[in-house]
């Protein structure tokens, strides 16, 4: 048997150029757009130890499938196989929780704690998704923080892509006005 040898490659969205690197017959990370293509490569790069790649067929429909999450469909990514292998047990408890829950919806780091048996370890829950390997497959963006309050996020652009995201995603909406429709025009991002 062989090497399993890792490889990457970046692909275009209505965000940006994403990145998704994989061994054998599973993801083994993803990474959002950084400032630029180049800066999006070296880091999965130097993150992975990989190189680019022709992706085979599995990781062609992972990519579909993120794409069209972020152009706005309420895709379920729960299909891509990713490499929890490397990590230890908590943080693959906390990731596989993470993936269930639904685009368009958040739940709070505690609640995710709460899944997990303890709420006291909804600090140590946070750790873990700040060190995501696998952002948008393991969509760590729909956590927020108690009473909804937006915290962190690990990802190039921080809470700023955290809340394009959600709004992407139609999350803490019920009208189809996004998420700062409630918002006096003069306080909504971009005005």
């Amino acid at each position: 048997m062989g090497t399993r040898v890792t490889q990457f490659a970046l692909f275009p969205t209505p965000i940006g150029d994403c990145g998704i690197a994989w061994t054998g017959d599973n993801v083994t990370a993803t990474h959002l757009p950084d400032r630029t293509p180049a800066a999006t490569e070296a880091g999965l790069a130097a993150r992975t130890g990989s190189a680019k790649g022709d992706p085979p067929g599995y990781v062609r429909d992972a990519v579909q499938s993120i794409t069209a999450l972020l152009e706005g469909d309420q895709t379920d990514l729960t299909f891509i196989a990713c490499d929890f292998s490397q990590l230890d047990p908590f943080a693959a408890n906390v990731y596989a929780t993470t993936r269930a829950i639904p685009a368009g919806e958040t739940v709070s780091y505690g609640e995710i704690a709460s899944r997990l048996g303890d709420k006291q370890l909804a600090r140590r829950v946070g750790q873990m998704l700040g060190r995501n390997p696998f952002p948008i497959i393991v969509p760590c963006h729909r956590v927020m923080g108690a009473d909804g309050r937006l915290i962190g996020f690990s990802a190039p652009g921080g809470t700023e892509t955290k809340l394009k995201l959600l709004e992407i995603e139609g999350a803490m909406t019920g009208a189809s006005n996004g998420l700062f429709g409630h918002l006096p025009l003069a306080m909504k991002p971009g005005n």
